[in-house]
């Protein structure tokens, strides 16, 4: 894997925004397509658009080994995780818990937040322990008990990279008997993901980061033996089998996934992801991590010789494919990403936790760069 003609080698944002070799050819070429469809005097459009968003629901079930049918378009996380929310029985969460841990993605948070009440249930925040980066498996499995129906896990944290071994922790919901469900979003394109093993009830994530898509391609996936018993508060024509129903007292839901389509389907976000769909899908899975646990352990071992404390786990099997470091207080992280731009090296931070993620395009030369010029400016 090489970088970019003219950049990349010390692209390490994988965490948000994902590139790959010919990634802007391959966008412009496939919105260009999209304007000379939508454009054109004639009535060919949905039938070409639908295919194309049918497309991308396709190749996203072959990526995580989801059955036919039971994956759909969202806008983003936060959209899936209220489509499914709003499509259970009222009585699956009257009265009970909903348990999430604090180092999951905070819009999640502030969704389910704010739905507690309307929906009767009771938020459980599993914390950080006391200088903590990350919440610990035991720590979730201590409080998640037989009044929890509902959890959510984070597979690969946002501000730590810590892994969480979903195994262990289904399992242990299984026995309470808990819906669980999992957000992907850090791990979906990098590394292997099967919605059956452990089997969820649900799962969401973008399309962005290691995917290499774009804006508003989420999705949401929910499993066969659920999806009976899910009737979507935010329905539409779309959320029928046929669409072009129109008989007002003869509304039925979709038997699959398209029971969580509502309006006029969002698809220029899906078809625009698509070539980077493509692409991820033609790579050898083996070489891709291998090309980014090989950068990452350079990165660690730099990361330490320099002095910085990891905010990550070290072990790359209890990560993903990030490293993320923390900062003295008296180097404010903003000004170290600020100089480390000026250098051409691409970072964000989090409070005062650096957050790094080599991908296909980043180069054991830009990783050197990187090393030395944080070297240089914290030293």
């Amino acid at each position: 894997m090489s970088a970019l003609s003219g950049g990349g080698d010390a692209y390490l944002l994988y965490h948000s925004i994902g590139h790959y070799p010919d990634k802007e050819a391959d966008l412009k070429n496939e919105l260009a397509a999209f304007s000379c469809t939508w454009a054109a005097y004639d009535d060919r459009q949905w039938t070409e658009v639908l295919s194309r968003r049918q497309r991308f629901i396709d190749l996203w079930a072959d990526l995580i080994r989801a059955p036919r049918g039971t994956l759909t378009t969202a806008e983003n996380v936060t959209g899936a995780m209220m489509s499914l929310i709003g499509a259970l029985p009222a009585e699956m969460l009257t009265g009970k818990k909903v348990l999430v841990a604090e180092d999951g993605f905070p819009s999640i948070h502030f969704l389910l937040s704010g739905l507690a009440s309307r929906y009767g249930f009771t938020l459980q925040t599993v914390p950080l322990r006391q200088g903590a980066h990350w919440v610990e498996d035991e720590d979730i499995i201590a409080e998640w008990g037989e009044d929890v129906a509902l959890a959510l896990l984070t597979w690969i944290s946002s501000t730590s990279s810590h892994r969480s071994d979903l195994t262990r922790l289904v399992s242990h919901g299984r026995a309470m008997g808990s819906l669980i469900g999992v957000d992907i979003t850090q791990g979906a394109g990098l590394l292997p993901y099967d919605v059956s093993v452990p089997q969820v009830d649900f799962a969401i994530s973008t399309s962005l980061k290691w995917l290499c898509g774009t804006p508003g391609a989420g999705i949401l996936y929910v499993d066969e033996a659920l999806m009976p018993r899910c009737e979507p508060d935010l329905r539409g024509w779309f959320s029928q089998d046929n669409p072009f129903s129109w008989k007002l007292d003869a509304f039925s839901f979709a038997p699959d996934a398209r029971r969580f389509d509502n309006g006029t389907p969002s698809t220029l976000p899906a078809i625009a992801s698509l070539p980077a769909l493509e692409w991820r899908m033609q790579q050898d899975d083996a070489a891709f991590v291998a090309h980014n646990r090989c950068l990452a352990t350079t990165l660690c071992e730099g990361l330490e010789a320099i002095g910085l404390t990891l905010a990550s786990p070290r072990e790359p099997e209890r990560r993903g494919g990030s490293l993320m470091v923390a900062l003295p207080e008296t180097r404010p992280a903003s000004e170290v990403v600020d100089a480390l731009r000026a250098q051409d090296i691409y970072m964000d931070f989090r409070g005062q936790i650096l957050r790094m993620s080599p991908g296909p395009i980043t180069t054991e030369a830009g990783v050197a760069h990187t090393l030395a010029a944080l070297g240089a400016l914290i030293g």
